[in-house]
């Protein structure tokens, strides 16, 4: 047992202490004695009348009731976030409780450690039967730029977001069973510019003989409103929404954004954020027929369409 280094005795010298007064002697010159108060020799004693030596062992100096105590549904959504290995200062950030806060819960939880969690859960695959079965649909922010970014100079001065040039907004649409995919770069991500893309998608994909039947989209602000809703209840299309702070739900949308970025976005050094968009139409081209993807068994999205030898000649241009 760790004993503070400046404590007055031990639970052994405090059941010394006890027997002492219960012998005869007085409490204060016991107290006298020991270079205690005798306020504490009268707490010890009466401790030890009612649990006996148990009595006088170290306790926590927790009060036994808390000013404002963390309620208790917060402390349920710190403890799941946890579970799903958010770090304590993403927790923090997420819930808006104070890190330390967030320590003493997870402490009491018995959920700081990384080992202390339970095993990730195991990854789940699947593909749906047809095309336009499903369909995954993701938005990527970048920046823009008029010059070559760090990541091919690696000089991060005079940034393009500080210079104020801005951002844009890459736009995803991708088919669950086929691996067919579409994208665009627009302004903003607000429900305007998604319900434009949603129109052109719907249409590319139209023109390639997919029928649209469901579409997944995470939890944003312009994917909840009415107006998006209402635009997927007209051609009968059911909105599914992923589950929230758990982004492998709408995996295949994520893993485009990581093809996306590693083959076309940060490929090579452009000049410019307009000479990289005038070049996302050649890769969407070269993704959809020539790329054989590992997913789908090393085939190319075009060729799980079914579509016949007229179709892809009218298509492929």
């Amino acid at each position: 047992m760790d004993i503070h280094k400046n404590a007055r005795l031990t639970p052994h010298g405090r059941e010394r202490i006890v027997h002492q007064v219960l012998s005869g002697r007085t409490v204060k010159a016991v107290a006298e004695a020991a270079g205690v108060c005798p306020r504490t020799v009268r707490k010890w004693l009466v401790w030890y009348r009612a649990e006996g030596a148990a009595g006088l062992q170290d306790r926590s100096s927790r009060p036994h009731r808390l000013h404002r105590p963390t309620p208790q549904q917060i402390v349920t959504c710190i403890e799941d976030l946890r579970r799903q290995r958010m770090t304590g200062r993403q927790i923090a950030k997420e819930t808006g409780v104070l890190p330390a806060t967030v320590s003493r819960i997870l402490s009491r939880a018995g959920l700081s450690r990384t080992n202390d969690l339970p095993p990730a859960q195991p990854v789940t695959r699947y593909e749906r039967d047809r095309p336009g079965e499903l369909i995954h649909i993701d938005i990527k922010k970048l920046g823009r730029f008029d010059r070559p970014g760090h990541r091919v100079t690696a000089d991060r001065t005079g940034q393009s977001n500080s210079r104020g040039i801005g951002w844009e907004y890459l736009h995803l649409m991708i088919d669950d069973h086929s691996h067919l995919g579409y994208s665009a770069i627009l302004a903003d991500e607000k429900r305007r510019s998604c319900l434009s893309f949603l129109f052109e998608a719907l249409r590319f994909f139209r023109a390639h003989g997919v029928r649209v039947h469901r579409v997944m989209t995470d939890n944003g602000t312009s994917f909840r409103s009415h107006r998006y809703a209402k635009a997927l209840r007209r051609p009968q299309i059911k909105h599914i929404r992923t589950k929230p702070y758990t982004p492998r739900t709408n995996g295949k949308a994520e893993r485009f954004v990581q093809t996306a970025l590693r083959e076309w976005a940060y490929a090579r050094a452009y000049e410019t954020s307009d000479q990289r968009a005038d070049e996302l139409p050649i890769w969407m081209h070269r993704y959809n027929w020539h790329r054989p993807h590992a997913g789908i068994n090393s085939t190319t999205p075009i060729s799980r369409l079914g579509l016949t030898e007229d179709n892809l000649s009218r298509l492929h241009s």
